[in-house]
């Protein structure tokens, strides 16, 4: 069972991290949820979580983007219809329809790319599939919220009877007008409207010859507002006919009430999956910001994080466009325990928050910003005693606290434990806090926990160094200027630089010395020979990087001279080739010469044609041999060559095959475009605003100029 206390939530600022997760979710539900984000008591729960976030996340990458999850909240609705013989009003099935049509996208979608989001269509295939809740609404309420015409017959012939009745409203009213208007009765502007009622505009010293209901006056009393007699007749039906209409359209909500309450139970449930949804969203933007990823479970303890970042001081630094340094830390059991020492504002306690912090993050099923060589091992509890731990509330001092905080360490402590505790050892005598300290370290270390800890204690530093499974650690600082490097080197103790910190800030250089005669000579010679070694470190550290410089310059020269040894070679082989060819020649003229003299000497034509001959052939041996070593090279580079084009070809044909598969069209998944939706026309590039849409067409605003469009037409690009 995992179990990670409040406390430890709160050193480590996780709330922040929630609040960010909550501030990319696009639902209220969404929202609250991400806020109560905690971590997983079990790892087959976590790792469901985990890999769901990891497959979101994927979908920004890849062409089968997940359609919209957004909805409007319905827990009160739901509530209210829960309720016996309630019933809901228009709006209320509106929002129900667009939520029951939103699950079934995204259930039809997760089916279709299952080989996608594996994860997520296992968490889909848990909710219901049905069309029955969005036809029963359909059938009575419109696009734009309105109950049908067609909804009931009696309230089909009412409101068939109101249009007639409205029309001779309108009609008399005109008559009446315009008789009154000749006569000259009536005000410049004629007409006005008085509790929704048309009325004439009529001058205050006719208003006794203008039959009909006065309804009120103006300001000034110079126009009284009348109701023609006619008008009023027909004003008095619509009235009625309006309250047959109300009463009817309550008999249709209720009836529309009992026939979804059955699926009260679905509703809640869609609520549920679209709002994990957005809250899975949510954490995949979150890592897409701060370039996160999952690492590796390992049922092995060990904890290698490699170029890890602290999300909150990332973001931060983003915002100020300032760099972040990433830190690299590993726990095995071969090494359970760090102590990290070094002078304040070096980056020791960033380094310990970012740890647990990611840690943290991991067991929340949230990734974490580390190189995607990173593992880790899942602990059952993370133990943190970070920062101000004065406990204003139970009146203790920080060293109280502090204690009271270690005897909980030393309850809960284990082989599955991560601690991570910041200036381990302060608050009390520096002898005697340090010699404690120390005993609850070797304590941890007996356990076989697994942690961090920063201190000054020069004790806990030589105690690390004996202990077999535990090792000491500093914060880089530059030997010459004393500015923190911002790198954790493991292997090493870290000097407080106390002295030369206070001389760099100005502090006089007698002073200075005075204080160093006031404490131990040893314990000036230990943090001396602490401070040294890491100058050295740091020396060795400039080194290595000028020799990898080196290195890399090196290896272009070596490069160069490869080059250049190559052509000399080719340029060797040819005056070989050439000095062969004129030694050949040499041979051949020497032998005519001694030819020649033979014949001066003997005048024998015979013995000189025979010569001849022989040397020509024995010349024409060679060039048969030559011939036939030339004509085998031939062949075998012919063989090379064309068993090469072959494997060319193969690849070619696979490119173009490939380049084939990914020109497909992918089939987007259909959208329901609603007023307001922004749009544009398949293959088109202009984007535009639904104003209204009319059975299967839509009235489409591109700013300049408005488009009747069919709906088939037109690509769903933004909601509303």
């Amino acid at each position: 069972m995992i179990s990670i206390t409040d406390k430890t939530l709160q050193d480590l600022e996780f709330s922040t991290v929630l609040q960010t997760i909550s501030e990319r979710c696009t639902t209220e539900i969404g929202k609250q949820k991400a806020l109560e984000i905690v971590p997983f008591k079990d790892k087959e729960t976590l790792m469901n979580a985990l890999l769901q976030t990891s497959e979101y996340l994927s979908s920004f990458s890849n062409n089968n983007a997940i359609p919209n999850h957004g909805f409007d909240n319905l827990t009160n609705d739901l509530k209210f219809l829960a309720i016996e013989d309630s019933f809901l009003e228009v709006g209320s099935f509106r929002k129900i329809a667009t939520l029951s049509e939103t699950v079934n996208v995204l259930l039809l979608f997760f089916k279709k790319f299952h080989d996608y989001y594996p994860k997520l269509n296992d968490k889909s295939a848990q909710v219901e599939y049905t069309k029955f809740i969005i036809q029963k609404i359909d059938e009575i309420v419109d696009k734009y919220g309105e109950i049908k015409d067609n909804a009931s017959p009696q309230l089909n012939e009412t409101r068939k009877a109101m249009n007639l009745v409205r029309g001779k409203v309108n009609q008399s009213f005109g008559q009446a007008m315009t008789q009154y208007n000749s006569l000259g009765y009536l005000d410049e502007i004629k007409e006005s409207f008085v509790e929704n009622r048309r009325v004439l505009a009529v001058l205050a010293m006719y208003r006794r010859k203008v039959k009909g209901s006065i309804l009120g006056s103006s300001k000034t009393g110079s126009i009284a507002y009348i109701e023609p007699e006619a008008t009023l007749r027909y004003s008095r039906e619509l009235s009625n006919l309006e309250y047959e209409e109300r009463e009817e359209i309550t008999r249709i909500l209720k009836k529309l009430s009992s026939d979804i309450r059955p699926f009260l139970d679905l509703l809640n449930q869609y609520q549920e999956f679209l709002s994990d949804i957005d809250v899975i969203s949510a954490k995949a933007k979150y890592a897409n910001k701060i370039n996160a990823i999952l690492p590796t479970i390992t049922t092995e303890k060990q904890l290698y994080f490699r170029d890890a970042f602290h999300p909150i001081l990332f973001l931060s630094n983003l915002e100020k466009k300032e760099k972040t340094f990433p830190q690299t830390i590993e726990l095995t059991t071969e090494s359970r325990i760090i102590v990290i020492s070094g002078p304040n504002a070096g980056g020791k306690t960033i380094s310990l928050k970012t740890v647990g912090l990611l840690q943290l993050m991991l067991q929340c099923g949230i990734l974490i910003p580390v190189h995607e060589r990173s593992k880790t091992f899942l602990f059952d509890r993370i133990l943190t005693d970070i920062g101000d731990n004065q406990s204003i509330e139970n009146h203790l001092s920080t060293y109280s606290y502090r204690l009271k905080n270690m005897n909980y360490f030393l309850k809960k402590c284990n082989g599955k434990t991560l601690f991570l505790i910041d200036e381990f050892g302060t608050g009390s005598d520096p002898e005697l806090g340090g010699a404690l300290a120390e005993i609850f370290l070797e304590e941890f270390y007996h356990r076989e926990a697994f942690g961090i800890i920063t201190t000054h204690y020069s004790n806990l530093k030589i105690l690390a160094n004996e202990l077999p499974f535990a090792s000491n650690a500093n914060m880089l600082f530059d030997e010459k200027s004393l500015e923190p490097m911002y790198k954790l080197i493991l292997g090493q103790a870290g000097s407080s630089f106390t002295f030369e910190v206070a001389q760099k800030n100005g502090i006089p250089f007698g002073l200075i010395n005075r204080a160093k005669k006031k404490i131990e000579g040893g314990k000036v010679r230990f943090d001396k020979t602490i401070a040294t070694l890491q100058k050295e470190r740091s020396k060795l550290e400039k080194t290595s990087q000028n020799l990898k410089e080196e290195e890399t310059k090196t290896r272009e020269e070596s490069r160069k001279m490869e080059s250049i040894n190559s052509k000399i070679q080719e340029k060797l082989e040819r005056y070989q080739e050439l000095y062969d060819a004129n030694q050949r020649l040499i041979y051949i003229g020497q032998k005519v010469d001694d030819i020649s003299e033979k014949y001066f000497n003997n005048k024998d034509k015979k013995v000189l044609i025979g010569e001849f001959l022989k040397m020509v052939e024995i010349e024409n041996s060679k060039r048969k041999k030559a011939t036939v070593k030339e004509k085998a090279a031939k062949e075998i580079i012919q063989k090379i060559v064309i068993e090469e084009v072959k494997v060319k070809v193969e690849e070619i044909r696979a490119e173009k095959k490939e380049k084939k598969l990914k020109a497909l069209p992918v089939e987007k998944p259909k959208v329901a475009i609603k007023v307001g939706d922004r749009v544009r026309m398949i293959d088109g590039k202009a984007i535009g605003t639904v104003d209204k849409i009319e059975k299967n067409k839509a009235v489409v605003n591109y700013g300049v100029f408005t488009s009747k469009v069919n709906l088939e037409q037109l690509e769903y690009v933004q909601a509303k």
